[in-house]
């Protein structure tokens, strides 16, 4: 039976994290996890805080605290807003764990014995004004491939091009805004990853499970003169390099992050090492299909940086299966920023409405194959179709009726008919292909096959109208009753795994809520026979809608910078 290694994009210990980055890579992980489990499927879930780099040191200076202080603070605040938000990790560990030392600085030996590490003079850019060589990402300026004019020193975020600062035009420190930079030279180490490309080619000739924009992003680098990458910094925060000479000096964060996805799975082994190996994951496994969700800036990284490294040790890790790549949640005309303070950000988000109201619309518009567009009236309006006008009304008016009609159980009276046999056939044709479509990774349509199943269960009940049925024929108004109701708890199993809230509620009313609810193996049966002569709880409005007051005092508070 396949195991499922999860993994998505480590969010930067620097701050709270905004709507774009939940939507893409952290809520779609989660969800697919959660399905996963409701198949009977072994998982592991792990994600981390990444906690090396420049901003990290000038975050905590900003706060007047040492990094660490400061990180540990920023890793149990985004620990909290994840917890909230429903995500399920096993393991949400941190990248200044030891176990993140100890693998980066095996894999640096690793690569070096294999001859796949250089030391060369670099030539970087040093800010008078700060008297600091300036970090790859604190440079900024025009980018030379498409005149972008805000790149930076290691990416351009108009065009996605790989960069090194010298490469910039008009460069000045993101810091102090200083633009007479010197260039200096500095000893650092290089993975040369020119050495490793038909490995890599051939590595992801053989990945048939990743969009197809992914697959054509990943063989462009690899087409090209794909370059060697400095993997040291001139930085005190971060992974020691243990070598001669370079004291004083770290591994880059884009080196040492990716191997944390391994290093989160050796903390959550050592905190019950009786009873888990992180190796049965990781070293040579053959049941385990390997996962990863990720931003399409993370892309490089994920699709030739960490292969390079993991390919290039000569050890047998696992190497990741299948790659989600999600494209930008836009705000306003322009994305989400965390460094620009754009947007609508996790806790802000969560101060407002309850997490269920936000997961379900980032899955149903989820930015799988274009950049999409966030605006707090189309949310508003979606949000009140779906989960009140459908999803909820079904939950409020068959419980009600029940209660009123029924004394609050489930009717025992009367055989399905024709019509509760072809609905039956009907369910289990819908479910089959919701699940394909989840198996798939495809959440926008999933989503959409979710909410489609809730409008059949509403036209059914309004269609037989038991209401109405129950003055002339009793028996009849129970069949319809208790059909009505089993859909309406298989609705709510097949959409936890996006509203776990909304979906635990509906299940706690027939006294079955769940951690993780099993997904449906014989649908009709349970649709037809279940249940009958139990109690049901009437549910209350599940949602409400948002009036043109909230919705106006939303637009307010998001209408700029949010924090």
């Amino acid at each position: 039976m396949t195991r499922y290694l999860i993994t998505s994009a480590i969010p930067y210990v620097n701050g709270v994290k905004h709507l774009g980055n939940l939507v893409g890579s952290l809520l779609p992980a989660d969800v697919h996890a959660r399905f996963r489990r409701q198949t009977g499927a072994d998982v592991l879930f792990i994600c981390g805080t990444d906690e090396h780099g420049t901003p990290t040191e000038l975050s905590a200076a900003t706060a007047g605290k040492d990094a660490r202080t400061y990180c540990e603070e920023q890793h149990a605040i985004q620990a909290d807003i994840y917890h909230r938000f429903g995500l399920t990790f096993d393991h949400f560990g941190r990248s200044s764990s030891q176990q993140n030392h100890e693998l980066t600085q095996h894999f640096y030996r690793r690569l070096d014995a294999s001859g796949f590490i250089e030391e060369r003079d670099v030539q970087q850019v040093w800010s008078p004004k700060d008297s600091r060589f300036l970090p790859d990402r604190y440079i900024i300026g025009t980018c030379p491939h498409c005149r972008y004019g805000a790149a930076r020193g290691d990416q351009c975020d108009g065009c996605g091009t790989l960069l090194d600062p010298p490469e910039l035009l008009d460069r000045r420190s993101a810091i102090s805004g200083d633009r007479n930079l010197e260039i200096r030279s500095s000893r650092h180490l290089f993975l040369r990853q020119s050495l490793l490309v038909d490995k890599l080619r051939e590595w992801v000739d053989h990945r048939d499970s990743w969009p197809a924009w992914v697959t054509s992003l990943a063989r462009s680098w690899l087409t090209s003169d794909l370059r060697d990458r400095c993997i040291t910094r001139d930085l005190d925060w971060g992974i020691p390099v243990p070598r001669p000479g370079f004291e004083g000096k770290v591994f880059y964060v884009w080196f040492d992050a990716p191997i944390n996805y391994i290093a989160i799975t050796k903390e959550w082994s050592d905190t019950a090492p009786s009873q888990r190996d992180w190796r049965d994951w990781w070293w040579q496994p053959a049941d385990v299909q390997y996962l990863q969700f990720l931003g399409k800036d993370n892309v490089p990284f994920h699709t030739v940086s960490f292969p390079a490294t993991v390919l290039g040790s000569g050890e047998p890790w696992k190497t990741v299966d299948v790659i989600k790549g999600f494209h930008w949640l836009a705000y306003r005309g322009g994305k989400f920023s965390t460094t620009q303070r754009r947007g609508v950000f996790t806790d802000a988000a969560l101060d407002v409405l309850p997490a269920d109201l936000w997961r379900w619309w980032l899955i149903a518009n989820a930015p799988e194959s274009a950049d999409v567009d966030f605006d707090i009236k189309r949310f508003a309006g979606d949000i009140g179709k779906d989960l009140a006008d459908v999803f909820g009304n079904l939950a409020t008016r068959a419980t009600s009726f029940a209660w009123r009609a029924f004394d609050g159980r489930i009717p025992v009276d009367g055989e399905p008919g024709p019509l509760e046999q072809v609905l039956a056939q009907e369910v289990d044709r819908r479910l089959a292909v919701l699940r394909g479509l989840h198996e798939s990774l495809e959440f926008r349509r999933a989503a959409a096959e979710t909410r489609a199943l809730w409008v059949l269960a509403n036209g059914y009940i309004q269609e037989q109208a038991p209401w109405a049925a129950i003055k002339l024929d009793p028996s009849r108004a129970a069949v319809t009753t208790r059909a009505a109701l089993n859909l309406l708890a298989l609705c709510a199993i097949v959409g936890w795994s996006i509203i776990p809230t909304l979906a635990n509620r509906v299940l706690s009313a027939f006294g079955n809520a769940s951690d993780c609810p099993a997904w449906p193996t014989i649908p009709a049966s349970q649709l037809l026979d279940a249940r009958k002569g139990e109690p049901i709880a009437r549910i209350e409005p599940l949602v409400s809608k948002l009036t043109e007051v909230e919705i106006a005092a939303l637009e307010h508070r998001f209408s700029g910078a949010e924090r």
